[in-house]
């Protein structure tokens, strides 16, 4: 059996609501049989908003940044604050932990706050497809993926966009406490899982397709890493 993991969400300003809540009502299901920590970690403790319009939510963290304890896996999600100009100090957190992790779970943009570490170049992930050219000028060292639902790269597990973040979720589910598991905790939630990692239809949508069959035929040759396939 597995020891207890300490869970660790990032959270900012106007973070995207989906990406942290549908990761995290598939943990809340888990939890009732596989013990886990939450830890809800922003800049402050201020209630942190999601989205950037007049319908919001607000969301107490637990921790700061300096306050954190000690994670096994980190939740870095999207939404629009991932682009504004204060968010250094949540790069640096990241990297600060990222070492001592034994997963990191990006969403959507939150990808180019992981990359922007510096600590992934030369590993594959995958992001957001509507926001694919913003994302690769944020760190070009990283083997950005187009066609890709989600990606695995050692520790590093990165979604496509908003939605992407349960299929992800459900994806290390099964790799940490197997198959069965993800799919009980799926049928719980009466969700029907996306299960093919590497097709994303959103890179059709966003013209991605042709650049993202380069890519994946470049690292079949290269050899280097995983895509996960499930």
């Amino acid at each position: 059996m597995l020891d207890r993991l300490s869970i660790g969400v990032l959270l900012y300003p106007h973070f995207q609501a989906l990406d942290v809540f549908g990761p995290l009502d598939a943990l809340n299901i888990l939890s009732e049989e596989h013990p886990l920590t939450l830890s809800l970690i922003a800049c402050t403790l201020d209630p942190m908003c999601t989205s950037s319009g007049p319908f919001t939510q607000l969301i107490l963290p637990t921790h700061t940044f300096g306050t954190a304890p000690p994670l096994d896996v980190l939740l870095v999600p999207g939404g629009p604050g991932a682009r504004a100009a204060d968010m250094q100090p949540a790069v640096d957190f990241i990297a600060s932990v990222y070492p001592s992790l034994q997963y990191l779970i990006s969403v959507c943009t939150g990808a180019p706050l992981v990359a922007r570490t510096g600590l992934v170049d030369g590993m594959r992930a995958t992001t957001n497809k509507r926001a694919w050219e913003w994302v690769i000028e944020q760190r070009p060292q990283v083997k950005w993926v187009a066609r890709a639902r989600w990606v695995v790269d050692r520790k590093w597990w990165s979604s496509s966009g908003v939605s992407a973040g349960l299929d992800v979720a459900f994806a290390w589910i099964g790799h940490v406490w197997g198959q069965e598991v993800a799919e009980e905790v799926s049928v719980k939630m009466e969700y029907t899982r996306w299960k093919e990692s590497t097709r994303d239809p959103f890179a059709d949508v966003y013209g991605l397709g042709r650049k993202s069959s380069e890519e994946v035929r470049a690292r079949e040759c290269d050899g280097q890493g995983t895509v996960e396939k499930s």
